[in-house]
């Protein structure tokens, strides 16, 4: 069986989670993206306590794609440094995960 993971990406709103989520599945680099609209987030960034409300995305992919993934999402993402986190399937549907690895090949190159 493949390798299989669920990528955690928080981003600021519900706009910013639709373009990421949209772009990773629509350039195969994951099978699908939940978007959980609304999260209340606390952190220091410069020192500061923000208390902000943001988005999160869910998405399934291969591992074998997941440093394409993350370039592409820090490409599209507009924090500094984007919580961007992996977490490893280790079981679950194994046809849920069969369309996991048929729906995600990577972006295709283009013929000339």
């Amino acid at each position: 069986m493949r390798s299989y993971t669920i990528v955690y990406i928080t981003t600021k709103d519900l706009r910013q989670a639709r373009l990421i989520g949209k772009t990773l599945v629509c350039e195969k680099l994951a099978a699908c993206a939940n978007i959980l609209d609304r999260m209340h987030s606390f952190y220091f960034w410069d020192g500061k306590l923000c208390d902000d409300r943001e988005a999160v995305l869910l998405v399934k992919t291969k591992k074998a794609l997941l440093d394409r993934l993350v370039k592409r999402v820090k490409e599209l993402h507009t924090y500094a440094i984007p919580c961007i986190a992996a977490f490893p399937i280790v079981g679950g549907n194994s046809d849920f995960l069969a369309w996991v690895g048929k729906e995600t090949t990577g972006p295709q190159k283009r013929k000339k």
